[in-house]
């Protein structure tokens, strides 16, 4: 499934006005390809991923993962569609401390109604590289591995949509470059549409597209060399 945001406002009370975060915000994110969004702190990114999460409504839109306008749902039906179509890969991977690689991505399948995933969480980690790390703990893991755990975590469920958050922030040049990397792989084998926010240029030409936001506005996304 692809993902669509068509002309999306989001705007927040800022004293007697309003704050506009996103302003008539349009983008196509094609099913297999990466769409890289950079540009300065405060300048819309964040805001986009939420609504595309169904995290936040925006004030005018549509939000199509599919043919599904996610705006138009009832909020249980949000969060079905959250759980199973939308994959979130945040900036800090927040793994539970008591839980081993595979047992963070078999949590995922009991959250969306008990579903059995050790087979594809196993298939999961060996796609990450992490095959003979999965019954360590995060505190025997090395930042980059639990970043994998991460994106593994989010792809447990099989989503078409993939949202990543500044992926690579806390993790030094090389192991950043393998994270994107990984990304990029991943989206292209497992056909999801995905949006990745970074401040990180290194291997951008990996994305299909990378677009520019200023001030809530996002410029039309610009084909790369991958795409």
């Amino acid at each position: 499934m692809s993902l669509t945001l068509d002309t999306v406002t989001l705007t927040y009370p800022d004293g007697d006005g309003r704050l506009t975060a996103l302003d008539e915000v349009g983008l196509v994110v094609p099913a297999g390809t990466t769409t890289a969004l950079v540009g300065p702190s405060g300048s819309g990114k964040s805001s986009l991923l939420a609504v595309a999460a169904t995290l936040v409504t925006p004030d005018r839109g549509r939000i199509l993962v599919g043919g599904t306008d996610t705006v138009a749902l009832r909020p249980a039906e949000r969060a079905v569609l959250r759980r199973r179509e939308i994959g979130i890969v945040f900036q800090q991977p927040n793994l539970l401390p008591s839980l081993t690689a595979l047992e963070q991505l078999e949590l995922m399948g009991r959250l969306d109604g008990g579903r059995r995933v050790t087979g594809r969480a196993r298939d999961l980690l060996g796609a990450v590289g992490l095959g003979d790390l999965a019954h360590r703990r995060p505190h025997q893991l090395s930042g980059g591995q639990r970043q994998r755990v991460n994106i593994a975590r989010a792809l447990v469920n099989e989503p078409s949509v993939l949202l990543v958050d500044e992926p690579t922030s806390a993790l030094d040049h090389e192991r950043g470059a393998a994270v994107l990397g990984l990304l990029f792989r991943l989206t292209r084998e497992r056909g999801t549409a995905t949006v990745l926010v970074t401040h990180d240029r290194a291997r951008l030409d990996e994305a299909d597209a990378v677009g520019e936001m200023h001030d809530g506005r996002l410029a039309a996304p610009a084909a790369t060399t991958a795409g």
